[in-house]
């Protein structure tokens, strides 16, 4: 019997055959080729550009001209109109989620809504602009039909204006609050309100010290998004303002720099575009660390 465990321990084990080489990664080599070539790329190509003179030299002088007044005016600008726009349509957004989750909107509406909001999130550019002209332009459908009753919008509201393009951005900041706040709002367990209930507390107590807690970072980070959403927008103040100066929105001046035949600069095109490419950085950067916050709850 020893003899047979001692030769059982001396017996060589099975032979393991090499590993045989996996080519499931071949599926996500078209999406690194995508991504490298259509962002790392020219982002790359915006950083080294923005240090560069006409001649291909180093330099930091399209670096200083950001500070030039009319430039911080423009990020200024552009970042005013991309918070109130994501604070807007955060707030509005949020109340059309809980009207549909929460609220228990029947079905059929809740369908239609959120698939408007799929397509509206996405109409944007210069169809949105000639959209809002042909409604809310000075001869637009909603104009004249408040003229005909004897209300004037104008000059007090002008669509070219900063709240203009606001009205305009919340076109598509709303409907994409719906879609992204409306998942976490369902992802609320329904245990939590009913040990809040048996406990003795109200609704707005249940909303103010569990729903509220749990899902800010959510709602923080959806309103972090629609900042970048409405930050990276170009079409659709373009076709708006004509790229005129009453709207110094970062991405006219950028496109201004890079194909104006009177203000080309495209060294200073590109440090703009690279300062753009700091606050996104810093925007998504906010954003995932929210959205961490987000998951830890969710799975607690």
């Amino acid at each position: 019997m020893a003899q047979a465990v001692e030769t059982a321990r001396t017996a060589p084990g099975p032979t393991s055959s090499p590993a045989r080489p996996s080519w499931v990664w071949l599926g996500v080599v078209p999406f690194f080729a995508f991504i490298g070539a259509f962002l790392l790329w020219p982002a790359c190509s915006i950083v080294v550009r923005s240090f560069l003179d006409g001649q291909g030299a180093f330099t930091l002088e399209n670096v200083r001209q950001l500070g030039q007044p009319f430039i911080l005016a423009s990020y200024r600008y552009t970042i005013q109109l991309s918070a109130v726009t994501a604070l807007l349509g955060g707030v509005v957004g949020l109340l059309l989620a809980y009207a549909v989750t929460v609220g228990a909107l029947p079905r059929p509406f809740r369908a239609a809504l959120l698939s408007f909001a799929g397509v509206a999130s996405n109409f944007a550019g210069i169809p949105l602009a000639f959209a809002f002209i042909a409604t809310l332009g000075q001869l637009g459908v909603v104009t004249q039909a408040l003229r005909a009753v004897g209300i004037s919008i104008y000059p007090s509201f002008s669509l070219y204006s900063f709240w203009g393009l606001a009205v305009t951005y919340l076109y598509f900041q709303i409907p994409l609050m719906l879609l992204i706040i409306a998942p976490a709002l369902d992802g609320l367990r329904r245990e939590w309100r009913e040990a809040a209930e048996s406990l003795g507390a109200t609704p707005w107590q249940y909303w103010r010290h569990v729903g509220l807690p749990i899902l800010l970072p959510a709602i923080l980070a959806t309103v972090v998004l629609l900042f970048g959403n409405a930050f990276g927008a170009h079409a659709t103040a373009f076709a708006l303002t004509g790229g005129g100066s009453q709207t110094s929105v970062v991405t006219i001046l950028i496109g201004a720099q890079m194909s104006s035949d009177a203000l080309s600069n495209p060294g200073l095109g590109n440090a703009l575009a690279l300062g753009m490419i700091v606050v996104m950085g810093v925007t998504i950067a906010l954003y995932a660390f929210l959205q961490r916050l987000t998951e830890r709850w969710l799975r607690r």
